[in-house]
């Protein structure tokens, strides 16, 4: 009997971790092709070791299915912490003690009582034809949002295919790039003068404007390649240059919408070409400032080239100021429920940050915890966060707090040459476990794909 429920249970976790994939980013991090040989090894550890032990062995059980088995394909930290949230759940005392025990939070899904091979497939041929996102610990929203993304891509091949050639009136691919490099030309602002705007600082510099420094130097480099692309895509257009393959790539990308790859040398995003040309300008405006009248009250972390830079600026200032080791300092976070202008001065230690998104959960505002999102509410704005370091013995992540990582944008992978993974925001679970909010793959993100 308990090799029955065990291996149904370990069924039901080759099924979710297979179907787990649909959801997309709030499914895996990284998609994983489990097979029916992950499975085969998992049963037969599964039969050896409950033949040769009379108490269960939980511990070599889990850790040879979750960390070895099906954990050997596993890359990302963050996946592998779910699969074994899903395992803890399924394998353990009550799965074997516990009549009908309950695999989700929906009522069709639990293990059957003992019985024969006919009459667990009779079960099975009860259980829905469609799974329900519930089934995997999922909210409604999750198979919404893979909806979306999935129709995008879609329209994007279709608007990838459509035909070159010019049309009446002189409204044909041609003028079209050039209506829009012509609009991108007068929107772009000049590099930043570092040296004009910032001389009396450049002294003697403090972490804080050694990463003023950088990013407005990383900007000035996409300022520069921006308007050289422009400039010669334009002559290119005209006759007046040959059309290379480089400002072949940039043709084809504005006339799509998209933003070329070689302007997207700074930091990743996944904009589209309106709203990546806006949010340029609000991160150029965000540095003007802060080098003219100083540090703002509140930093806008997505407007860093690096944010990880600059909350290492922000450790060393305080492991100087308090004459303390960095590596002793950790973060702690405090959700600030105040508008930005509300806010009169700067912390004394660390900085506010807003502009953070939290996918996969909603926020009650009021508790200051995550809570269940709204219907078709697929992503919350974040209050602002007060990020302090503390010395790592005085802070304690105490029960009921979800340990949620922060990436820089949906794409969870990031690429081989950057990571999207940040830090670890520490935020109250509210009503429900953490683990709950680990099923549901909830994260904040720094900047959204629209």
């Amino acid at each position: 009997a308990k090799y029955k429920k065990l291996l149904f249970s370990l069924c039901w976790f080759h099924s979710v971790l297979v179907d787990r994939r649909k959801f997309l980013n709030l499914g895996w991090n990284i998609p994983y092709d489990f097979n029916d040989s992950d499975f085969d090894v998992s049963e037969l550890c599964l039969s050896l070791y409950l033949d040769e032990y009379e108490e269960t062995p939980w511990d070599a059980l889990k850790y040879l299915i979750a960390e070895i088995n099906y954990g050997g394909r596993v890359t990302d930290d963050w996946d592998r912490r779910l699969m074994n949230v899903y395992m803890n759940a399924f394998f353990n005392d009550d799965a074997i003690s516990t009549s009908n025990y309950k695999l989700s939070s929906l009522s069709h899904y639990f293990i059957p009582d003992d019985g024969t091979l006919q009459s667990y497939r009779e079960f099975c041929v009860t259980l829905p034809g469609v799974d329900r996102p519930e089934a995997f610990g999922q909210h409604p929203n999750a198979d919404i949002a893979s909806q979306i993304s999935e129709g995008s891509e879609m329209l994007q091949t279709i608007v990838s295919l459509q035909p070159r050639s010019a049309e009446a009136e002189g409204s044909g691919p041609e003028a079209k790039v050039l209506v829009v490099a012509g609009d991108l030309s007068g929107l772009i602002p000049p590099p930043f003068n570092v040296r004009e705007l910032l001389h009396e600082q450049l002294d003697e510099p403090t972490p804080l404007v050694t990463v003023l420094v950088q990013e407005m130097q990383r900007y000035n480099a996409v300022l520069t390649k921006i308007a050289s692309s422009l400039a010669n895509l334009e002559k290119a257009i005209k006759g007046l240059v040959v059309m290379s393959s480089e400002l072949e790539v940039v043709f084809n990308a504005l006339l799509e919408g998209r933003v070329p790859a070689s302007w997207l040398s700074a930091y990743p995003s996944l904009k589209p070409l309106a709203a990546w040309s806006r949010d340029l300008l609000q991160r150029i405006a965000q540095l003007q400032i802060w080098a003219e009248q100083g540090p703002p009250k509140v930093f806008w972390l997505t407007g860093f080239t690096y944010p990880t830079g600059f909350l290492t600026a922000l450790m060393q200032t305080s492991a100087r100021k308090n004459n303390v080791s960095i590596d002793s300092l950790a973060w702690d976070f405090q959700v600030i429920n105040l508008e930005e202008k509300d806010i009169m001065q700067p912390p004394k230690e660390g900085a506010y940050v807003k502009g953070l998104f939290l996918e996969g959960a909603g926020w009650n505002y009021e508790q200051s915890c995550l809570a269940e999102p709204e219907p078709m509410e697929l992503v919350y704005s974040m209050p602002i966060i007060h990020f302090r370091p503390v010395e790592s013995r005085a802070r304690r992540a105490g029960r009921g707090v979800y340990q949620c990582p922060l990436y820089m944008y949906p794409l969870r992978t990031g690429s081989r040459e950057r990571p999207s993974f940040m830090i670890v925001v520490d935020l109250k679970s509210g009503q429900s476990e953490p683990e709950h909010w680990v099923k549901r793959g909830t994260a904040l993100l720094l900047a959204l794909d629209h």
